[in-house]
This record gives structure tokens, C-alpha cells and sequence, in this order.
């Protein structure tokens, strides 16, 4: 099987690092053309619009800010003209234990919220809009496990985060089908990434295995074939399925 994605032109938020970054990288062998988005770190975003090629381009956006958001699509389709795939991996932790003070908890709720959820709406919003425009588009959303199973306390705003995330690909996938608009979920469970490095060093690698059904913890490359896979079109009629990839640390 051979994908061909030239031509193409996909965003991928969070895209300078982490699981973001190697779905960059393998989409990238694929021919399409990235929107790399990035927050803070330009030098290493750059670097890697630099190595992947295919006119790929760097975007920066504070996802904690509505107005950015909006924005970043926009700048995207300034640059290239369209989208025609949207992958919302962007994310970030901010925990919280139940008994902190009620504002410093608020103000991590919030954050999180807005990071990887609300963020990831704007997007799908301006991505709808503009996909029904064209005849039709991909969402390919970045879960997690703990959208299905839950969480820890202090990871109760992120748990949400998530499962509203799965909620909204759901429906944009009931709601706008015959327009051409396929989405999905993906959800990863613990990956070694540098978000999730202090947890790795609170609670060492054999500890985190022993979750797992296989003898390793799952890498960025474990994940980042099945979005490939999911932007080609030959997943379309799996639009509003969720994908576990979490080493059956959780079976549904």
C-alpha cells in the first residue's frame, strides 16, 4: 500500500515536539505539506520544518488564547490557501489536587480546559467551515486513555479535556459526513514524551510497564502511522471511531 499525500496541506498543532513532531516527521514521507504549529520553542520548530521539506512552514500560536487560535488557522490559510487536514495533538498537564486552594485549582481547570479542548474546538470550527466550503476534510483528534477510563484526582481537568474532545469528534462526524467532513480520535496512553518526563522520573520506567501488557512503554513512533493512516482516505468509513493505542493498559 502506498500513501501519497502531496498536495496536501495538514496542520498539526503542538508540532514541534513530542508525539506531535513524529507525526510530522512520518507525514511528511508521505509527500504532504505541514503547518507546523509551535508556542515557545521557534528554533527547534524551524529546524524541523527545515529537515521534514515539502514547503512545510512554521506557525506560532498561544493556544491558552482564544484570539490566538483563530488566528493560527487564518495565518495557515494565508500561507497555503487551504487545509485539508486538521490534527489537533496539541496538549498540556496542569494538576491540581482537589484540596488546593479553590482559585489556584480554578485557574488550573480553566487552563487546562482551554489548552486541550477548547483550543482544539476553535480549530475544528474554523476546519469545518472551511472544509464544507472545499468538499470535505479530516480531523484526526489526540485523546487519551483516560477519556475512557478516567483518572487520577489531580488529573480530573485533563480527563475532561479529553473526553469532551472525543464527544465533539463524535458529533462532527454524525453531523457533517455527506459534506465530506471525516473525523477521528486517537488516544494514546502514557508515551514517552517530555510532557509526561516528570511523572517518568517521579515514578520510574519499570513502575509504568507493569500497567502495560507489553515489555515497553509506547514511543511517539507507536502512534504517529495510525494519524498517516487516518489522513490517506482509507479510513473514511471509520469516521467517529476512537483508536487505543495504549499497550492495552486499557481494554474497551
Amino acid at each position: 500500500m502506498n500513501i501519497d499525500l502531496s498536495g496536501k496541506v495538514i496542520l498539526v498543532t503542538g508540532g514541534s515536539s513530542g508525539i506531535g513532531k513524529c507525526i510530522v516527521q512520518y507525514l511528511a514521507k508521505t509527500g504532504a505539506t505541514i503547518a507546523i504549529h509551535y508556542n515557545r520553542n521557534a528554533e527547534s520548530a524551524q529546524e524541523l520544518a527545515s529537515e521534514v521539506g515539502c514547503n512545510s512552514q512554521i506557525f506560532q500560536a498561544d493556544l491558552a488564547k482564544p484570539e490566538a487560535c483563530f488566528k493560527l488557522f487564518a495565518d495557515v490559510l494565508d500561507s497555503y490557501g487551504a487545509v485539508d487536514v486538521l490534527v489537533n495533538n496539541a496538549g498540556m498537564i496542569c494538576t491540581r489536587p482537589l484540596d488546593a486552594p479553590a482559585d489556584d485549582w480554578l485557574e488550573g481547570w480553566n487552563r487546562t480546559i482551554m489548552v486541550n479542548l477548547t483550543a482544539a474546538g476553535i480549530l475544528t470550527r474554523e476546519a469545518v467551515n472551511h472544509f464544507v466550503t472545499r468538499g470535505g476534510g479530516r480531523i484526526i483528534n489526540i485523546a487519551s486513555r483516560a477519556a475512557f477510563r478516567g483518572d487520577t484526582p489531580e488529573y480530573l481537568a485533563y480527563a475532561a479535556a479529553k473526553s469532551g474532545m472525543v464527544a465533539m469528534s463524535k458529533s462532527i462526524a454524525r453531523a457533517f459526513g455527506k459534506q465530506g467532513v471525516k473525523s477521528f480520535v486517537v488516544a494514546p496512553g502514557f508515551v514517552r514524551t517530555p510532557i509526561n518526563d516528570p511523572y517518568l522520573e517521579k515514578y520510574g520506567e519499570d513502575f509504568l510497564v507493569r500497567d502495560l501488557a507489553l515489555d515497553r512503554l509506547t514511543e511517539p513512533d507507536d502512534v504517529a502511522p495510525t494519524v498517516v493512516f487516518l489522513a490517506s482516505g482509507y479510513m473514511d468509513h471509520a469516521t467517529g471511531c476512537s483508536i487505543d493505542i495504549n499497550a492495552a493498559s486499557y481494554v474497551r
